[in-house]
């Protein structure tokens, strides 16, 4: 059946961040500046963890692959909000405004279980260094990632499942930068009682799962660094988590106040601007917190760099 078949509506129109056109210039300066670090930073970060062989360890191998999640799920959704700054009606297709919903809604989960599983990584590597590299071998590392890919792939399939049961009678403006779930659901002309219900359950399971988990593996981990005799030690332990600390407490924060609502009468303004800290922000922050705040990766860096100028130099001499 043609997606055309489920509603009388074939396009949607979004409304973007804000109406108020002197805004729109410096918003369009600020997302574009903000997309162009998070290409550079996660293709940057790729690069450097792919050519340099001695971060080719557990940690940067969920780091690469969190770098690649960014990288694209920032893609599916950044172009055409930064075309709502230029346009006067930035318009999207029924069937594009799904394909949007469904890719967003995997990166965005997949991202959540990353997360996760990097926080039982620095917990194996603090309170089970002796065990670690039997623990996160490479068969255990491509499981829990095949299982963070397999988890968002069935959130997609639900949520995108379940809004193309839905019928779109007349209303065609989400008031968003993009198709997410509670702005499109606003729009249907039928009951959205079991959109609603999903949700709830799966965005529930989604968000307080791996929060639990992520809690549970930072409590272990403190208590760990607590017992460390030595300043320097509790220093280096704290230092190696201190930044997947910030980003999921950004991610999280963020989604859980979007998301965990009794009804779709709370999204709106306020759901636009959290969605920003998650959608825009932390793509943006993965690589320079990362990058910045890690010395193994500053180290690298400089190695890469170091080979290139010589390289250069040899060249330029031959």
């Amino acid at each position: 059946m043609a997606l055309e078949n489920a509603s009388s509506v074939t396009e949607f129109i979004l409304a973007g961040l804000t109406d108020q056109s002197e805004l729109q210039l410096p918003l369009f300066l600020l997302f574009i500046g903000t997309y162009v670090i998070t290409i550079v930073g996660n293709v940057g970060l790729i690069i450097l963890i792919w050519v340099n062989s001695q971060l080719h360890t557990p940690m940067y191998y969920f780091l690469f692959n969190l770098s690649f999640i960014d990288l694209c799920y920032s893609s599916v959704f950044t172009p055409k909000m930064l075309m709502n700054f230029v346009l006067t009606e930035n318009i999207i297709s029924y069937s594009g405004c799904m394909a949007q919903l469904f890719f967003f809604c995997f990166f965005v989960v997949s991202e959540n279980y990353v997360l996760t599983i990097m926080a039982y990584d620095r917990y194996v590597a603090i309170c089970n260094p002796l065990l670690y590299n039997v623990t996160m071998s490479n068969q255990v590392c491509s499981l829990l990632l095949v299982g963070a890919f397999i988890m968002g792939f069935a959130t997609a399939m639900a949520h995108t499942g379940c809004m193309l049961r839905l019928s779109f009678c007349d209303a065609n403006i989400i008031n968003h930068y993009m198709c997410d779930i509670l702005p499109v659901l606003q729009l249907s002309c039928t009951s959205t009682y079991v959109n609603e219900l999903v949700v709830f359950i799966v965005v529930g399971i989604d968000i307080i799962v791996p929060s639990v988990t992520i809690f549970t593996s930072y409590t272990l981990i403190l208590s760990s660094i607590l017992k460390i005799s030595s300043t320097e030690g509790r220093s280096k332990a704290f230092s190696t988590c201190s930044s997947h600390i910030i980003v999921i407490t950004v991610y999280f924060g963020s989604a859980s106040f979007m998301y965990l609502k009794p009804s779709l009468s709370a999204s709106g303004d306020q759901g636009k601007v959290s969605s920003i800290f998650y959608t825009n922000m932390v793509p943006m922050l993965n690589p320079i917190l990362y990058s910045l705040r890690n010395k193994d990766v500053k180290i690298a860096l400089r190695k890469t760099m170091k080979g290139r100028i010589f390289s250069r130099i040899g060249t330029g001499f031959s």
